[in-house]
């Protein structure tokens, strides 16, 4: 870290310098998100086949973001080794862990080849029940991205590479360039050409692919800090452990967003009447993918509390220290707000982006997404406070409470309170309660952890 920076996030305003650190993040977390919301809205306006391929493609994203999580739980401890490194100058080191970094990426692709060729078809039949052409289309959906994950694996692998160094700019490029050909495709395979949810799959692996060139590009052409050495490629156990040390703990916060998706399609497909059950797991699968706007803006200012708090905290600084905890916090809690105003404002615009018609006894899926939104997105604030908890405790070096915190508001809470909406008479207006009563509870979790830890490491601070 050079003395720019380091004055700068010594002596910077506390409150400026994370709106000033968190923007860029946030808007490079909210990229992440347009894959497949792109893909769902092209794909359920294809007419006739837009309701089964709603339904394929909700039944295809819990493994999409299984993909994404265990690559970016491997990013972020190659980003923190390797950022580690450059600052003791072990070029040895640096050498070790760029390229086992590279070897795990290939270990992750083979995984998810061999997933792609022999398990998409359980998977998808798992959720799908008897709905044969959901069934058949989820199957060619998802059987695409697997073969030809090694796009977005790639990429979260060089991404970290560039971000270890400083190089933001590069891996926002990198990833709009991918984000931009996936919409443009979009529009051209499925419509045009023709070639249906197939289309939209090749769209994603297209963009997908084309972020990790030019990330790689870059990375090799202007990341001269980074030495690269073939030989670096062979497996060191010692390297590894060293990456998955830190990144463990990323990744199974981020798979358990897979396994919520997953858990909660099959909670809403035991409802008894089918029409029903499809209805609001279509549902479900847009209001996630809106969802994700607000999760992953608070994800960009936890991972700036990360970086500043830790930084503060290295330095025992204890008033900086708890000015970063306090706007940390208040800063998410303001963003969660702003989501909320526009998403209760703009529910029905934001559902028309999926304008189709569907299920049983006259109930209609946009007004089904857009009561989603409006009851759901009362919850963003709790939400905001739990994740910028989570970073806190993340920049503090723990790494248990950061997972019961995700375990609470993903899976132990969610499920059986879903579960219990599902058994009403009404579920396709109740069950969205689920959210905001689940985000309460963590968030009050969450500030009794944070109690903990405070008093435990600031209060004893000079």
């Amino acid at each position: 870290m050079d003395n720019c920076k380091q004055n700068k996030m010594a002596t910077m305003s506390m409150h400026k310098l994370i709106w000033k650190m968190g923007l860029p993040m946030i808007i490079s977390m909210i990229l992440q998100s347009v894959y497949n919301i792109v893909d769902t809205a092209f794909v359920i306006n294809m007419g006739e086949d837009g309701i089964a391929g709603n339904l394929a493609l909700t039944y295809a994203f819990p493994m999409q973001l299984l993909i994404i999580a265990i690559g970016v739980g491997t990013g972020v401890g190659i980003n923190a080794l390797l950022s580690r490194q450059l600052g003791e100058k072990n070029t040895t080191g640096v050498q070790k862990t760029v390229g086992n970094g590279i070897f795990i990426g290939i270990c992750i692709y083979v995984i998810f080849l061999l997933f792609g060729l022999f398990g998409c078809r359980w998977f998808i039949s798992m959720q799908s029940g008897d709905n044969v052409k959901a069934t058949e289309m989820g199957v060619k959906y998802l059987k695409i991205c697997c073969l030809l994950s090694f796009g977005s694996i790639g990429f979260t692998i060089y991404e970290r590479f560039l971000q270890a160094t400083g190089k933001t700019l590069f891996s926002t490029i990198a990833q709009v360039s991918g984000a931009l050909a996936n919409i443009l495709l979009d529009y051209v395979f499925i419509y045009p050409c023709g070639m249906g949810i197939e289309g939209a799959a090749w769209a994603t692996v297209i963009g997908q692919i084309l972020s990790l060139l030019v990330a790689m590009i870059l990375h090799y052409c202007a990341n001269s800090e980074v030495k690269n050495s073939i030989k670096a490629l062979r497996p060191n156990g010692a390297t590894i452990l060293a990456i998955y040390k830190i990144g463990i703990s990323a990744a199974l916060m981020q798979g358990l967003l897979s396994v919520m998706m997953l858990g909660m399609t099959k909670i809403l497909g035991t409802v008894k009447v089918t029409a029903t059950a499809e209805l609001l797991q279509g549902s479900f699968g847009i209001y996630y993918k809106i969802m994700q706007f607000a999760l992953f803006a608070t994800f960009g200012l936890s991972n700036t509390i990360i970086s500043v708090l830790s930084f503060n905290y290295g330095m025992q600084d204890k008033e900086r220290v708890k000015s970063c905890i306090k706007y940390g916090i208040v800063d998410s809690v303001i963003v969660a707000l702003v989501i909320t105003v526009l998403f209760e404002s703009l529910a029905e615009p934001l559902a028309k982006l999926f304008a189709i018609t569907g299920g049983a006894g006259g109930n209609d899926i946009q007004a089904v997404v857009v009561r989603a939104v409006r009851i759901a997105s009362i919850g963003y604030v709790f939400m905001a406070v739990s994740v910028a908890t989570q970073g806190v405790l993340q920049a503090f070096r723990y790494a248990l409470f950061p997972l019961l915190i995700s375990f609470l508001r993903l899976c132990l809470l969610v499920f059986p309170i879903a579960y219990l909406f599902t058994l009403s008479s009404d579920v396709p207006r109740l069950v969205w309660w689920t959210f905001p009563i689940v985000e309460a509870i963590t968030a009050i979790v969450s500030v009794a952890l944070l109690r903990i830890v405070y008093c435990k490491k600031v209060k004893p601070m000079n």
